[in-house]
């Protein structure tokens, strides 16, 4: 192991080769590396052509920070993109939906399973993820964008093994990788006390190594040989040939949204008390409802977006000590955050590795999952990877929907401009939003409706306004909200005409109260 700066790294980048970065959303991004690569790409056209691999890729949803990847987006030092999630660094994704990229989205839990499959020198991934869905190569087999078609570069295919299907992602070599940490010794070993979510850099290193590739960490202190607890190194150093340690602490930070909670990683804990309880507000009616079908001892997977306030009600009513709230990036229980912050959670009484997270999430662990939906058609197929010409990918969510039994999409009615408030117990509605979400076609398949009534999965769809439930006749409207039109309010804003049960029913009128509801 060598230590060197930054530039110095950047440097050891070549044209044309494909080069893997760590980070997870707000978390673990090595920003200091990936200023380097931009200034050196600015100032002399290299590295130029590069295939970057991410998991989650690093950024903060903005187009002005420059944060995370978004440090490299820039077209002549990409040529393509393979990422399971996209959106946290808009401009990559602006690149990508602007076709001057190739782009290709992969489920994060595909990826995170190559990364280790590309480490054992295993030709492929063989799993159901996938099928049915936009990764399904008999639909868009991954390719986010024209520029990606036209790369003729098949990387995933269907094959039949005991007369089931399943896909085959296959592996790819990997040149070079930047990846972040908090510590190494002297010898080049790598621990991660202070990181905030599980990440991948283990298997990231290990394939980059076992490719014969140069494996180059940042980290925030060097310290003396001997002196990290073995039980906490990740990566031992005969896989780290150079580390570079960080020199301006705003390019290490622990998430985008803070410099260092210590609670975050665990180092301590704090009183959940302290946690504020979400105002009332359509979001926490949403969170409501969705915390009315949690039980006690079940584990949760909460997604992105919408789904994290359930934690945050699940808290307030004294519910978080009864179950197990659960993200991919790795933490399990405590109370995730929400905003920026998400991936990360309070008080966690675990951090998983993400390759060791989505083994249980594949093999079927999770009890249930809240999950986002942008677009839901008449099918019950769902749609939060592609819109137009932007794309973001999938994140964990095909891992997670396709192998949970129950599933719970929520969301907002309708979107673009939707305002709406709660007064004496009522929901109105003071701007419908100009964008319908039920609606006759999503415009890609992340979530299959036909596959999970194949796979007897439990689908229900969560609003504001409306609950409904996937049968095998389509979707069925089973609850409204107290005061709400079924005309005027749902149906007159729907692309299709929904099932309704015949014994419809208001949701639970403590929902749109401003005390707790009493869930303990």
């Amino acid at each position: 192991m060598k230590i060197i700066t930054a530039p110095e790294a950047a440097a050891l980048l070549q044209d044309n080769t494909t080069v893997a970065f760590g980070g997870f959303g707000s978390y673990n991004g090595p920003d200091e590396l990936l200023q380097a690569v931009a200034d050196r790409f600015a100032q002399e056209a290299h590295p130029k052509g590069l295939t970057a691999v991410c998991g989650v890729s690093p950024g903060d949803n903005s187009k002005t920070t420059q944060q995370g990847l978004n440090r490299i987006a820039r077209t002549g030092l990409l040529d393509t993109v393979i990422a399971g999630h996209l959106a946290n660094p808009p401009l990559i994704a602006e690149l990508i939906g602007t076709n001057q990229i190739a782009g290709y989205a992969i489920p994060i839990g595909v990826m995170v399973h190559l990364w280790r499959a590309i480490a054992g020198h295993k030709p492929a991934v063989i799993t159901p993820v996938g099928l049915e869905t936009y990764a399904d190569p008999r639909i868009e087999g991954c390719k986010a964008n024209q520029k990606a078609s036209e790369q003729n570069r098949d990387i995933v295919s269907v094959i039949t093994l005991d007369g089931n299907e399943y896909l085959s992602y296959k592996t790819f070599p990997i040149h070079a990788c930047m990846i972040r940490a908090t510590y190494a010794d002297e010898d080049g070993n790598i621990s991660m006390e202070q990181e905030g979510t599980g990440d991948y850099a283990y298997e990231i290193a290990a394939a980059t190594h076992n490719s014969g590739g140069t494996v180059i960490v940042q980290v925030k202190e060097i310290v003396k040989r001997g002196t990290l607890n073995p039980k906490s190194v990740r990566i031992h150093h005969p896989m780290v040939d150079y580390v570079v340690k960080n020199t301006d602490p705003a390019l290490h930070m622990q998430s985008y949204a803070f410099h260092y909670r210590p609670e975050v990683s665990g180092q301590v804990q704090v009183p959940l008390t302290s946690l504020p309880p979400m105002p009332l507000t359509n979001r926490k009616i949403i969170a409501r409802r969705s915390a009315l079908e949690l039980t006690s001892g079940c584990l949760i997977n909460l997604g992105i977006g919408m789904p994290s306030g359930i934690s945050s009600v699940a808290n307030e009513e004294g519910l978080a000590h009864h179950m197990t709230l659960s993200v991919e990036s790795g933490p399990q229980g405590g109370v995730p955050i929400e905003g920026m912050g998400f991936s990360g959670a309070v008080n966690p009484e675990i951090i998983y590795n993400m390759g060791d997270v989505f083994d249980m999430y594949d093999g079927g662990i999770l009890d249930m999952t809240f999950l986002g939906a942008a677009e839901i058609d008449q099918y019950g197929n769902v749609n939060v990877s592609k819109f137009g010409t932007r794309c973001t990918g999938p994140g964990g969510f095909i891992n997670i929907s396709q192998n949970t039994k129950q599933i719970f999409f929520v969301g907002t009615f309708t979107a673009g401009g939707l305002e709406e408030k709660i007064e004496d117990g009522k929901l109105i509605i003071v701007h419908e939003g100009t964008s319908k979400k039920f609606i006759n076609r999503v415009q890609q398949i992340t979530f299959s409706g036909h596959y999970a009534r194949t796979h007897n999965q439990q689908v229900t769809f969560i609003t504001e306004r409306a609950v409904f439930k996937l049968t095998d006749n389509g979707l069925l409207l089973t609850e409204i909200a107290p005061h709400i039109d079924v005309q005027k309010d749902i149906l007159d804003h729907m692309e299709f005409i929904p099932a309704i049960a015949d014994n419809l029913r208001f949701m639970d009128e403590r929902i749109f109260r401003p005390e707790k509801m009493g869930l303990a």
